[in-house]
C-alpha cells in the first residue's frame, strides 16, 4: 500500500493547492453570473467575506456551489477522501447542564444514569482496542470528576493501549476540570497532555453566538471561552477539531460569523486541523422552535464551509450525524473526510440518528470508492497516511455438477 506522512499543520494538504486553483476552477464564463464574482476570487486565492457566504447560501443552484467547493477540496486533496479506525467510549452521561437540544444528558439520580470508572472505562475500551488506532470520549460533566480523575484514565488507557490515540473533551468539559480543580484552562490542558490526551475532538461549539448559545445551550461556556481553551489547546501543541451544530434557532449570518471567527482563530494558531459541521436531530430532544436542516441544506453547509474556510485543512462529512448516503454525496460537495468505523456511539443516536455502527474499513472503503473518491485510512492527527486497498475475496468454491 502507498504510504505517507505530513505535520500536523498541513495535515496532507497539498503545499501548492492555492496555485492549482485557476486551472480547476476554470473560465469565469462557465459560472453563472451571480456565482462568477465568488469563483473569481476563489481561482485567485483570495478570503471569502461574509457576504460571499450569505450569497453562496442564497444561490438557487446548489449544484453549481458544491461544484466550486469541490475545486478547493480537489486542489487540496486530489481523489482523496479519509478515514480512520475509532471507537467512542462516552465516559458518563451525567451533567451538571440541561442544554435544550441534548438527548445524552442524565441527572446524577436518573434510573438510566451512568459513570464508567477508569477499570469499567479501559474494559470496555478493550473490546475493541485491537481493531482501532483513535478512542473518541466526550460525556456529561460530572460534578465529581476533577482533572486528576481525567489524568488517571487517560494514563491508564495509554499504559494499557499505547496505540490507541485518545481524542476525547470538548471545550466546555475542559473549563468544568479547570473550575472543579480551580486551575487555568493552559494548567488543565498541560496536565491532560502529559497524562496521554493527543488532541480534542472539538464538540460544543454549536454556534459562537452568545445569543444563540443562551437559547439552546445556557450554562455552557461563552463563545469567546471555546476559542480560548482551542487557542490554548494550539498553544500548547494540542491539535483540535471545531464544530458547529446548526439546524437550531441561528441565521445564516450567524453561521458565517460562526465560520469567520474559527477562521480567525486558526490564522493565529494552525491548529484546528478539520471542521466538522452537522445538523441539529430533532428526536427525543427538547427545542421544538428549531428550524430542521433539509438534505440540500446540509450539503450547502458542507459546502459553504469548504469555501470559507480556506485557513482549516479538512472538512468532515460526520456521517454518525448526516448518514451514508449523504455523507458519501458530501465527497463531492467539498468534504474530503467521513470519520471513522466508530464502532459504538451513544450521542448521536440518542438524539435520532439511525446511521449503523458496524462500518468496518471495507465498508467505508466502499462508500469512499463509490463516490469517485479514493480511500486512505489517516491517524487521529492528519500525520500518517495510507491508500486503502481492500483484500482480494477469497474465491467461492462451488459443487461440481452431476453428470448427464
Amino acid at each position: 500500500m502507498q504510504a505517507w506522512e505530513s505535520s500536523v499543520l498541513s495535515a496532507g494538504s497539498a503545499s501548492d493547492w492555492r496555485e492549482q486553483l485557476p486551472a480547476l476552477v476554470g473560465d469565469a464564463a462557465s459560472w453563472s453570473a451571480p456565482l462568477r464574482p465568488i469563483a473569481l476570487k476563489v481561482s485567485r486565492g483570495e478570503r471569502l467575506s461574509l457576504q460571499d457566504g450569505v450569497a453562496l447560501y442564497n444561490h438557487p443552484n446548489l449544484s453549481e456551489v458544491g461544484r466550486l467547493a469541490h475545486c478547493v477540496r480537489t486542489a487540496r486533496f486530489g481523489s482523496y477522501a479519509f478515514f480512520n479506525s475509532n471507537v467512542h467510549v462516552n465516559q458518563t452521561n451525567i451533567c451538571v447542564l440541561a442544554c435544550k437540544f441534548c438527548a445524552f444528558r442524565r441527572s446524577k439520580k436518573a434510573d438510566d444514569a451512568y459513570a464508567l470508572d477508569v477499570e469499567a472505562y479501559i474494559d470496555d475500551l478493550a473490546q475493541y482496542a485491537d481493531h482501532v488506532d483513535e478512542v473518541h470520549s466526550v460525556g456529561g460533566l460530572h460534578p465529581d470528576w476533577d482533572v486528576a480523575h481525567y489524568a488517571e484514565l487517560f494514563r491508564a488507557s495509554r499504559e494499557r493501549f499505547p496505540h490507541v490515540a485518545i481524542k476525547a473533551l470538548t471545550a466546555v468539559e475542559i473549563k468544568h476540570l479547570s473550575q472543579l480543580s480551580n486551575i487555568s484552562f493552559a494548567e488543565t490542558l498541560s496536565q491532560l497532555k502529559a497524562a496521554g490526551l493527543g488532541s480534542l475532538p472539538g464538540g460544543g461549539a454549536e454556534i459562537l453566538d452568545d445569543d444563540v448559545r443562551a437559547i439552546i445551550c445556557n450554562g455552557k461556556e461563552s463563545s469567546s471561552e471555546y476559542l480560548e481553551i482551542h487557542k490554548t489547546a494550539h498553544e500548547l501543541g494540542i491539535p483540535t477539531n471545531c464544530t458547529m451544530l446548526f439546524g437550531t434557532v441561528e441565521n445564516l449570518e450567524q453561521r458565517l460569523m460562526h465560520m469567520i471567527q474559527l477562521r480567525e482563530v486558526n490564522d493565529e494558531t494552525s491548529g484546528f486541523q478539520c471542521f466538522v459541521p452537522y445538523p441539529f436531530l430533532p428526536d427525543h430532544s427538547r427545542l421544538p422552535e428549531a428550524q430542521l436542516a433539509t438534505g440540500s441544506e446540509i450539503l450547502r453547509t458542507i459546502a459553504v464551509s469548504r469555501l470559507m474556510l480556506d485557513s482549516i485543512p479538512h472538512i468532515k462529512a460526520y456521517r454518525m450525524n448526516i448518514g451514508d448516503e449523504l455523507a458519501e454525496l458530501a465527497l463531492q460537495y467539498g468534504a474530503d473526510d467521513i470519520d471513522g468505523t466508530v464502532q459504538k456511539e451513544s450521542i448521536m443516536h440518542l438524539a435520532g440518528s439511525t446511521t449503523p455502527l458496524d462500518h468496518d474499513r471495507i465498508r467505508l472503503a466502499r462508500l469512499i470508492s463509490d463516490a469517485g473518491c479514493i480511500p486512505v485510512q489517516r491517524n487521529t492527527t492528519y500525520e500518517r497516511f495510507e491508500i486503502f486497498v481492500p483484500p482480494e475475496p477469497k474465491p467461492r468454491r462451488g459443487l461440481k455438477m452431476a453428470s448427464p
